[in-house]
């Protein structure tokens, strides 16, 4: 179904559909406003207006929820590479059934698992981190980074040969890399390169 859009809706929706076909996510309105040269509240009525149109579909309350669903250059109104997501169906207790839920809330698994080029996946080998609830065998998402804050657990780089996951923290002038094992001991690097921080874990159950 052919829609009648000005030149700048174009744009824009053009722009969130490269950008989610790139990256695997939505831009927020503050990068789409940016890459454009224009305001972020220039970016919002553009978005409402695509919005009434069926165009893109929003939720105002999540950052990266623009879903495009329909190519100017192909004429289509069919949704473009959208966000998975699964039924929050409910919570839970030990030994507690699913509360009933009559409007049942979706969560995009890009909010569990981001993705785009500042994240990459490890496999976590032994059990170092284990009091932290990162077993041997997990896949951990790292976000790139070269700097980290006390308590973050970081990938790090330490006597410029091994790679290590432990938490960060910066006393008395040097640095300690803890583990969350209560069998190990602390290190105290001479030298430390810091790869990236920890945003999320996946373990797979079977």
């Amino acid at each position: 179904m052919h829609m009648t859009l000005t030149q700048k809706q174009l744009r824009v929706l053009r722009f969130f559909r490269d950008f989610r076909r790139t990256h695997g996510i939505s831009p927020t309105l503050e990068e789409v406003a940016e890459a454009l040269g224009v305001s972020k509240i220039t970016i919002f009525e553009h978005v409402r207006n695509l919005e009434s149109k069926g165009a893109v579909r929003r939720d105002p309350l999540k950052a990266r929820s623009v879903a495009v669903l329909y190519d100017p250059d192909t004429d289509t109104n069919e949704p473009l590479s959208p966000i998975p997501e699964l039924p929050i169906a409910g919570t839970i207790a030990a030994g507690r059934p699913l509360e009933a839920v009559e409007h049942v809330e979706r969560v995009p698994l890009t909010d569990l698992v981001p993705t785009g080029d500042d994240y990459y996946v490890l496999r976590v080998s032994g059990k170092s981190m284990i009091e932290d609830h990162i077993d041997d065998g997990d896949l951990v998402i790292i976000q790139r980074q070269s700097s980290a804050r006390d308590g973050d657990v970081v990938v790090a780089i330490i006597d410029d040969e091994e790679a290590t996951l432990k938490r960060y923290y910066r006393e008395h002038g040097r640095v300690r890399l803890q583990p969350a094992n209560s069998a190990l001991e602390p290190i105290f690097p001479e030298r430390l390169e810091i790869r990236g921080v920890l945003r999320g874990v996946v373990r797979r159950y079977r």
